[in-house]
């Protein structure tokens, strides 16, 4: 799949089924996310960033511009079918979270899968949430001190979930071979940073 620049209808396949992977985790999430809610100091923003990881996963895997857009939106949308209410916001928080990680790849022109990359789309990810949930207006009522905290643990959730965590799945699914049969590169030692 690497060989081509363009994106086959093969390459899109696996990103859609991809992303609807993630949706149903998505829908599942929600209950980690609302039940961490409680315990107050923005705990639950520390599995944030399990929201980010389809576009982070499927260009590690097919590596070609366009991907982390569709496999984000994809898995945004698939979440609100899952979870059977309509929601635009939510898609709309899809398709910037997969622009941010698809800047980070252009920048480096779809061609390392080193962790760092991964981590670094991750916390653009989670950076591109906060426009959003400015507009929407919660984040000017809080105290400037709550603010930080929240931003801070939600860019170590895109870190280590968006960023490590995709990155060790992909590393798992080269380990397999499952990577062969889509046509993917395996990851190489030197692609670890």
């Amino acid at each position: 799949m690497a060989s081509r620049k363009g994106l086959t209808l093969t390459d899109v396949l696996i990103t859609v089924v991809i992303a609807l992977v993630f949706a149903v985790i998505y829908s599942i999430w929600g209950g980690v996310y609302t039940m961490l809610q409680p315990l107050g100091l923005h705990l639950n923003e520390l599995v944030y960033g399990m929201w980010f990881i389809a576009a982070v996963v499927a260009y590690l895997i097919i590596r070609k511009p366009g991907v982390a857009i569709i496999a984000e939106f994809a898995a945004a949308s698939g979440e609100t079918i899952v979870m059977l209410q309509f929601d635009v916001m939510l898609m709309l928080y899809g398709l910037l979270q997969g622009l941010a990680c698809e800047i980070v790849f252009a920048i480096v022109r779809y061609k390392s899968t080193a962790l760092m990359v991964a981590v670094t789309a991750g916390v653009a990810a989670a950076l591109s949430t906060l426009p959003l949930d400015w507009y929407y207006g919660y984040l000017g009522q809080l105290e400037t001190w709550n603010l930080v905290l929240m931003i801070g643990f939600r860019v170590l959730s895109g870190a280590l979930i968006a960023g490590w965590l995709a990155h060790a799945l992909y590393r798992g699914l080269g380990e397999t071979g499952v990577l062969k049969l889509v046509g993917a590169r395996s990851p190489h030692r030197s692609e670890e940073l």
